[in-house]
């Protein structure tokens, strides 16, 4: 079954052929031929002009024979238009030096040649700082986090520069580096649309318990409101106590909005979602746009994209979704890392060896209390030379001096079928053995791999992209077996594991909750 008008989730790629090319003789390690910039208003300089400036910097002057550059009113009136604009981009115009900028165009006319030189320099660092925000966001992920493998996509931002000026194309040339992806646009309309919206100074709603259809409580006059204000409930003349149809319908489309179970029950976390103010819902705007300039530009033409918080995977071929699975991510003390990375095999009847904090956190002081929760798991011990140990000669005291090794099967934590991808914090996808989890609405209860509902669903469209050989009869062969099997996957299908909380689609702003409270600690690191 088809997915395709679920664009707004899923993010994908539109680059014209011509963003491509201008990206591509730009990447870091190029070598370009450079052809100085000449106009007859430039002013020539002496390059200790330079002696503070960075080795970019200095490269792009002594390209242009120490030269200024910006001698179009043109060029510099694009640049500054653009920087007054980044607040669309959820930037801050002040890191590009925007007051200052204007301040030397309005007094241009009484400038000396050392204040041209000073401004025309000042202009190619705004230039070249606002063009690696763009393509790369503000901040880098892998200094902020340790388990975010969103690398620097590369750029030489100076032969760009070289470019944009000698064709006076400042502003065609920044917008390529932007992120096309539909979920990035959308977030930027969003950010208008809040903007738009009226204060807001309500008090904090406080429910003891739950309301429920048909209650009466002072309350849900608090509830009605907040209800209209974000867009969910058409606000009568009166309001009254009542716990209403009309309300209960309301609540639903926002829990709805909010990932939230939609059972038209206001309880804790429904609350908690009520009482996010406008301007809390703004910085986490800004932090995911933030995120998705840290993000990939190519997903791949098929591909596997898991949003953590939203607790969902989609499969996706040519920017389509095709497949839409629930999702177990990581509880907050064992995250799920962001990372990019591509199939390399899948397993059936998977065996399981425990990690190490399993074993200290979980299966060292259970198996303390009952040794026959070895045989209750299916669980083998190894000793270091890799002889099985018998339950009853178990050393409970040093749990960590064994190998634990659980047989495949129905019951194995793994469940039936595994996911392989290579990375460097050993995650992967696989089925479960508690598949009951896939009913709740806040799945982060896993430690850190992803279980994935219907995983054969996804294995059989994997093998099927890959021709392989293995198709469903066989697998299920393998599976009745009880055998361990790889199956190699030779094509290129990508998995992206990304983190995002907002989103915009018809049905209004999409939040959900930031499970690994990241979003408010980004805006006030993007905005210092």
């Amino acid at each position: 079954m088809s997915y395709k008008y679920l664009f707004f989730i899923l993010p994908f790629l539109i680059i014209s052929c011509k963003k491509e090319t201008v990206l591509a003789r730009n990447v870091q390690n190029d070598t370009v031929k450079v052809i100085p910039i000449t106009s007859p208003k430039s002013i020539a300089f002496d390059s200790t002009f330079l002696s503070n400036k960075s080795e970019r910097i200095k490269e792009f002057y002594r390209n242009n024979l120490f030269k200024t550059v910006w001698t179009e009113t043109k060029d510099k009136k694009n640049l500054i238009d653009l920087i007054k604009e980044t607040e669309a981009e959820g930037l801050n115009p002040e890191d590009y030096n925007l007051s200052q900028l204007e301040k030397n165009e309005n007094s241009k006319e009484k400038r000396s040649n050392q204040e041209i030189v000073a401004a025309d320099i000042l202009l190619t660092e705004s230039f070249q700082k606002l063009a690696n925000h763009l393509y790369n966001g503000k901040l880098n992920p892998t200094q902020l986090y340790t388990n975010w493998d969103m690398y620097e996509k590369k750029i030489k931002a100076i032969d760009l520069l070289q470019e944009a000026i000698r064709n006076h194309e400042v502003e065609k040339t920044l917008d390529t580096l932007k992120p096309t992806h539909l979920v990035y646009r959308l977030l930027k309309k969003s950010l208008v649309k809040i903007n738009e919206m009226p204060n807001d100074d309500f008090t904090p709603i406080t429910v003891a318990d739950k309301i429920n259809p048909n209650d009466t409580i002072a309350a849900i006059k608090e509830v009605k409101n907040r209800l209209s204000y974000w867009g969910d409930y058409k606000k009568p003349d009166t309001l009254t106590e009542i716990y209403d149809s009309k309300t209960v319908a309301a609540v639903k489309k926002f829990q709805e909005r909010h990932g939230l179970l939609a059972d038209g029950i206001i309880g804790k976390g429904t609350v908690a979602a009520l009482n996010f103010t406008k301007n809390q819902r703004k910085q986490q705007i800004i932090a995911n746009l933030e995120r998705w300039r840290w993000f990939p530009r190519n997903l791949g033409e098929t591909y596997v994209v898991i949003n953590i918080p939203e607790f969902k995977l989609h499969l996706v071929k040519e920017n389509d979704t095709i497949q839409v699975h629930k999702v177990v991510v990581g509880r907050d003390k064992r995250k799920t890392p962001v990372l990019s990375s591509k199939f390399s095999n899948l397993v059936i009847n998977p065996t399981w060896t425990v990690p190490p904090t399993i074993i200290k956190e979980d299966l060292g002081p259970t198996a303390a209390k009952n040794r026959g929760y070895f045989a209750a798991t299916g669980i083998t011990i190894y000793n270091s030379k890799g002889q099985e140990v018998n339950p009853s000669n178990w050393n409970a005291s040093k749990p960590n001096n064994y190998r634990y090794v659980q047989k495949p099967g129905y019951n194995n934590s793994l469940g039936l079928v595994k996911f392989n991808f290579p990375n460097s914090h050993l995650v992967y996808l696989h089925d479960t053995n508690h598949r009951d989890f896939f009913g709740l609405s806040g799945r982060a209860l896993s430690s850190g791999c992803i279980r994935v509902e219907n995983p054969f669903d996804l294995a059989y469209y994997i093998l099927e992209a890959d021709e392989s050989v293995m198709n469903k009869e066989r697998v299920e062969k393998i599976i009745a077996s009880k055998k361990t099997s790889g199956i190699p996957i030779k094509k290129p299908i990508l998995i992206h594991v990304l983190y995002w909380t907002a989103w915009m689609n018809e049905n209004g702003f999409q939040f959900r909750n930031d499970i690994y409270n990241l979003d408010f600690e980004l805006y006030q690191k993007l905005r210092n």
